[in-house]
């Protein structure tokens, strides 16, 4: 179990005394989370995979490749469901099987952003960051698992990223194991954890959270239920839906976290951009609060967005080469059809954005 020292570091510590928690009261679990209030950086010790499988550890082995399944490795697909597509295109199906446990892994949800918006902008030119990553420069179409960030959260991290807006059966990256799944495909990466987080930190992950939005804060049980799945999980008001460099504070914090951590250690580091989400007035010059939030302050936010991810790409690609996903887990409303917000079943909340990309190691900051 590690310390989070008193400056609110995040780095490794001394090892925590006996004294350091008082029994727990009969009847009752004790917490064994250890928190820094200032920071609000968790380190969850039932989940902190520092002590792993040397066998299966590519730090302590690098040929290990834990992300294997042999069942999987010999064309059989056994227990797991169907095969879809057996053929991959490895520009836009990757083997999942040969990504993890080779690459880090980035997870980018930009919280509430409109499918409409985000392929608005790439065309127009106006994400020029992000549309060099995206194959063909364009945002795929997809349906959001869920109509709002905790729903839509709680299913990504079980495997269920947003499904194509075509018909499918459409084959899947990441997923639990399961009988009779028809969109486990060869390619799919299967754990046997009941979440994805758990699954990579079996194989010998060092998973991170960097929250934004409220689902993310620990500041009560539910907004600690997403990130108490990782390993290591921060947030504090900076990187909050009030602040106008939120996402500015986010990346900074990605930074350290990747330079905390051992060369050889594989990381799987998720994001939660919480600047989309309302309020977003503030992003556009000239708006005001009495005004509020509208579809062109939201555009404004990803344009700022835009601006400062090439310094997160260039972080989470700093070791070694990193798969990326970027998405949007679920969009909003600004008086279409009469409606106003999300968590409600529109086409302007249910069809999100999505990407997923491989960033080269030593990718530039721009």
């Amino acid at each position: 179990m590690r310390h989070v020292d008193p400056a609110g570091t995040g780095r490794a510590g001394a090892q925590a005394q006996p004294d350091d928690h008082p029994l727990p009261t009969p009847g009752t679990l004790p917490d064994t989370s250890v928190t820094d209030p200032a920071v609000n950086h968790h380190v969850n010790p039932r989940t902190d995979d520092l002590a792993v499988n040397p066998g299966t550890d590519p730090a302590v082995n690098p040929g290990a490749n834990p992300g294997m399944n042999p069942e999987r490795s010999s064309g059989t697909n056994s227990g797991v469901g169907r095969a879809v597509n057996p053929a991959l295109n490895p520009a836009v199906d990757p083997d999942m099987n040969e990504v993890v446990g080779r690459d880090d892994l980035l997870l980018v949800t930009l919280d509430t952003l409109r499918y409409d918006v985000a392929a608005e902008l790439a065309a127009q030119g106006r994400l020029p960051n992000l549309a060099r990553h995206l194959p063909g420069g364009v945002w795929e179409r997809r349906h959001a698992p869920g109509s709002f960030t905790y729903a839509s959260h709680q299913a990504m991290f079980a495997g269920f990223l947003p499904t194509p807006a075509t018909p499918g059966p459409h084959p899947r990256l990441f997923a639990a194991r399961f009988a009779g799944s028809e969109s486990t495909a060869a390619g799919t990466w299967v754990f046997d954890t009941p979440d994805l987080v758990g699954g990579l930190a079996k194989a010998g992950y060092h998973t991170a959270c960097i929250g934004g939005v409220g689902f993310f804060n620990r500041r009560g049980a539910l907004g600690s239920v997403l990130p108490g799945l990782f390993a290591e999980s921060h947030w504090e008001p900076g990187f909050g839906v009030t602040s106008p460099t939120s996402f500015e504070e986010q990346v900074r914090r990605a930074e350290q976290v990747v330079a905390a951590l051992p060369a050889g250690r594989r990381l799987f580091l998720f994001v939660n951009v919480s600047a989309l989400h309302q309020p977003n007035w503030f992003h556009l010059p000239g708006a005001t609060k009495e005004a509020g939030d509208s579809r062109e302050t939201h555009a404004a936010a990803l344009e700022y967005v835009d601006r400062h991810i090439g310094r997160l790409f260039a972080a989470a690609s700093a070791r070694r080469r990193c798969f990326a996903v970027v998405c949007s887990d679920h969009g909003t409303a600004y008086g279409d059809d009469g409606f106003t917000g999300h968590r409600i079943g529109h086409e302007a909340v249910w069809t999100v954005p999505y990407a997923h990309f491989f960033l080269d190691h030593g990718e530039p900051t721009t």
